[in-house]
């Protein structure tokens, strides 16, 4: 699995009170399309508007690959089969303190459940749509630089390059 680490250089540098493992994934629909959420906040972080893949936190007992499926319940509404890790990514967020271990499936749609939000980071989300890889890449190569936007650009563009390659094998 490759790994990539990616400091926080938007926000001033303070020490890290903890670490987050997460589980993210690069979902496919029946038409091969990926689901992306379009993220709207305006909190500590700023007022931003930007994409990221659907994902949270690995709950106490739980593996990164039984968090991947429980949050695309959750977040999408789909039940999903992980295809394969694409890779591990280790972030940061100096504003509250966190460093991220992040670790990103491949995943299909199996079948459509009920969408049930369960966190407050859920509530962020302003839609979610799906867009050919080709679409989704583009739409974060457009993202801003800046603040959070900057972070999860940083963070997950790289992934969907991977994905990509991946799907033309």
């Amino acid at each position: 699995m490759v790994t990539f680490l990616f400091p926080d250089n938007r926000y001033p540098a303070q020490p890290f009170t903890h670490t987050r493992p997460i589980a993210r994934a690069i979902v496919l629909d029946a038409k091969g399309k990926v689901y992306l959420h379009h993220i709207h906040r305006n909190d500590l972080f700023g007022d931003a508007t930007y994409y990221e893949t659907p994902g949270g936190g690995v709950d106490e007992g739980e593996t990164y690959e039984q968090a991947v499926v429980r949050e695309c319940e959750e977040e999408l509404g789909v039940v999903v089969e992980v295809l394969a890790p694409i890779a591990e990514v280790e972030d940061a967020y100096h504003l509250i303190g966190r460093k991220n271990i992040n670790r990103f499936f491949l995943c299909k749609e199996v079948k459509k459940t009920k969408l049930h939000h369960e966190s407050s980071g859920d509530d962020l989300i302003a839609s979610t749509d799906t867009y050919s890889i080709d679409e989704a890449i583009a739409l974060y190569q457009s993202q801003s630089e800046q603040g959070v936007p900057g972070l999860v650009k940083q963070r997950e563009l790289p992934i969907l390059l991977l994905a990509k390659a991946y799907l033309e094998r």
